[in-house]
């Protein structure tokens, strides 16, 4: 028999409140899930989310930004050290609203998942429900992708669809795609920790 792969250790970038995180910590510990939940950083202090990763056992840190000013590298160092002390192997972001810097995202190519609340190319950026409303698109829903420097333009992993329905508004329609959401990110951070899904040459290769 071939030996069991150690399970990746993730680390997770939070801003809030964490539910996709939440729905990784959930997914983790079903036996054969090749990820493990090892750490959560938050870049704003005392957020929900940290007191929910603590509620899973997780480690968790802060990494305030509001001290470094407008060097946002420096930050990303800072965050950089947390991770590598802790020996992270794959980095996921869930509701991580800073945008990163070109040498971060370098530094973890091929290493960092993202969600977005649709279903890309389309509606990139802010308010993609409305985005989606405006357009009068008949799908709308999210996609996990591999982080890159241009923002949501990393090949995506794996999509949801959902309908828009007639009388949706942003916030039937956001609700609607974040019980995708959930389901959505446990299988793509699956699919990147057990190596069936990798970047290479700017497109996702599946193994």
């Amino acid at each position: 028999m071939s030996a069991i792969p150690p399970r990746k250790r993730v680390g997770v970038l939070i801003s809030g409140r964490g539910s996709n995180m939440v729905s990784l910590a959930e997914a983790a510990q079903a036996p054969g899930y090749p990820a493990q939940i090892a750490l959560v950083i938050s870049n704003i202090p005392d957020v929900v989310g940290l007191d929910r990763a603590r509620g899973f056992g997780i480690a968790t840190a802060t990494v305030d930004h509001r001290p470094f000013g407008r060097d946002r590298e420096a930050f990303e160092r800072a965050v950089d050290e947390v991770l590598r002390v802790n020996q992270i192997d794959l980095l996921v972001l869930a509701g991580f609203m800073r945008i990163l810097t070109p040498w971060f995202v370098a530094r973890w190519e091929g290493r960092m998942i993202n969600i977005h609340p649709s279903l890309l190319p389309l509606f990139k950026g802010t308010h993609t429900h409305r985005q989606a409303l405006e357009a009068g698109v008949a799908e709308h829903g999210c996609s996990v992708h591999f982080v890159v420097p241009e923002l949501d333009a990393g090949p995506v992993i794996l999509q949801a669809k959902v309908p828009v329905l007639p009388g949706d508004d942003e916030e039937t329609l956001a609700k609607r795609v974040l019980v995708e959401e959930h389901k959505l990110y446990p299988a793509a951070l699956a699919e990147v920790a057990s190596g069936r899904a990798k970047l290479e040459g700017g497109a996702v290769i599946r193994g």
